[in-house]
């Protein structure tokens, strides 16, 4: 996969990723070593903990590991020295242990979360680029419970600063706005970030943005820059800086905070979240206000609506302590169905004639190709727990099972070439001592709920097994 840069050259997406992991490594060492007093850490003992949307794919998690050993944070891809960390698990870890005065609004009760084992809240995690949304119930023991399957889109920060984007496009026209972009992409990014800062501040006020040298001498070079604004709704030239209406600023808004409450109110709808209390916005986009005051608005008659003082940090503070304890989050809803290609005995009421076949050996007839679940979407599945299964060769002088894992958004799907089914990856498991035909036994270990999907098939009779590598990029 290549990335386009804004000078229109490319790269490849592993490099980019790669590259800037290497660099926040080695910022993160020196940081480390400078307030340690110059002690040199052995790379061997640090966990690297990364953190990605809830909402990514398994692709996209396994892409990260692939970026991870490039950069040389870990040396192979089922390194127990990285761990993938979900963004709105770890915020939830943060805010859990938070006292009431470590909210920005103040909490109806003065108990921290995990003191309170029952207490159910919506996490609502606003990053730049997406929204994730999850469901968490404290344990006895302080551990978290997921009660609902992840959700949430690309409706991030970045959505507002697109609109944006596309108004300052509507106002200096005729190409004014594309020239800028291209020959001065340094001082863009300067005003983007001063936007950046307004947008979260930005109350019941005209916002003012400064209009840097460049853009004005490449506005004026077609006419007075004030004509820009003539024929514009919610925007005024003030001398040197452009005046944005309070209405115009909620208007950038308007598509994050649609598909934000639209999605709450679908969650919240439902019967088993009755017991939901508290909605906690976390992440850099969450310190905006008018975001902020849009949820207050929806929800904030039935429910307790907080932000962390450091909403923008929660996640990577959560990071650490997910990092000190992975095991902390007891279980979570699988957001798709799972499953193993078998065979099974053909049965003509039930199975497709076309994935009918015969053994060679002894002649019974089998149906090829069917979905055997593991675990279905929606379903709670405890982190620490292994599922065992036993399956036979369908061969007796069968001398190795081939074990090939898929996934799909469907509850009960018959067959591994359905629609919508994506194949996640296989591994092989010699078998040589046939001795025992079809008698033979082989054992698979599967542990879900982790932010990776690990399984081992073990040969019993000759006691060989093999771990599967997942590789999601194959899907």
């Amino acid at each position: 996969m290549e990335i386009e840069a804004s000078n229109g050259k490319t790269l490849p997406a592993l490099i980019v990723f790669a590259e800037s992991l290497r660099y926040m490594k080695q910022h993160a060492l020196n940081t480390v070593q400078e307030a340690s007093f110059h002690t040199v850490c052995d790379p061997q003992e640090i966990t690297w903990v990364i953190t990605v949307p809830a909402i990514w794919s398994a692709a996209a998690r396994q892409f990260m590991r692939l970026a991870a050993i490039e950069a040389g944070l870990i040396s192979d891809i089922i390194s127990e020295k990285l761990i993938i960390a979900l963004e709105p698990e770890a915020a939830s870890l943060w805010c859990k242990q938070l006292p009431q005065q470590g909210f920005i609004t103040e909490a109806s009760d003065k108990k921290k979360f995990e003191d309170s084992p029952g207490i159910q809240y919506i996490v609502v995690d606003c990053g730049g680029g997406t929204i994730d949304i999850t469901v968490h119930e404290i344990q006895e023991n302080h551990y978290l419970k997921e009660l609902h399957k992840v959700s949430g889109g690309g409706w991030g920060g970045n959505r507002v600063d697109e609109n944006f984007s596309a108004f300052l496009r509507e106002i200096f026209d005729n190409g004014v706005w594309d020239k800028y972009v291209k020959d001065h992409p340094t001082e863009l990014q300067h005003m983007m970030y001063n936007f950046s800062l307004q947008k979260c501040s930005a109350s019941r006020e005209a916002v003012y943005i400064r209009c840097y040298y460049n853009l004005t001498r490449v506005a004026e070079s077609r006419k007075e820059i004030s004509q820009f604004f003539r024929e514009v709704t919610g925007a005024v030239w003030c001398d040197g800086m452009i005046m944005i209406t309070y209405e115009k600023m909620k208007s950038f808004f308007e598509y994050s905070i649609k598909n934000i409450v639209g999605t709450l109110r679908e969650i919240l709808g439902k019967p088993e979240m009755a017991k939901v209390q508290y909605i906690l916005l976390v992440g850099g986009f969450s310190t905006s206000i008018i975001l902020r005051d849009a949820i207050h608005q929806a929800f904030s008659k039935k429910y307790h609506i907080l932000c962390p003082m450091e909403a923008q940090a929660a996640v990577a503070k959560g990071a650490v302590l997910f990092g000190v304890n992975p095991k902390i989050i007891a279980s979570r809803i699988s957001a798709r169905t799972y499953g193993v290609k078998v065979c099974t005995r053909f049965d003509a009421a039930i199975h497709d004639f076309s994935k009918r076949f015969v053994s060679k050996v002894d002649g019974l007839v089998y149906c090829k190709g069917i979905f055997k679940k593991l675990v279905g979407i929606e379903e709670s599945v405890n982190i620490n727990e292994v599922a065992e299964y036993i399956f036979h060769p369908v061969e007796p002088d069968q001398t190795s099972v081939r074990f090939a894992f898929y996934s799909t958004e469907k509850r009960c799907p018959q067959y591994v070439d359905e629609e919508g089914m994506e194949l996640l990856g296989s591994c092989t498991v010699p078998t040589p001592d046939t001795s025992l035909g079809k008698k033979r036994k082989l054992r698979l270990d599967v542990k879900f709920g982790l932010t990776e999907f690990k399984a081992t098939a073990t040969d019993i009779t000759s006691k060989q097994s093999r771990t599967v590598v997942i590789d999601f990029l194959t899907a």
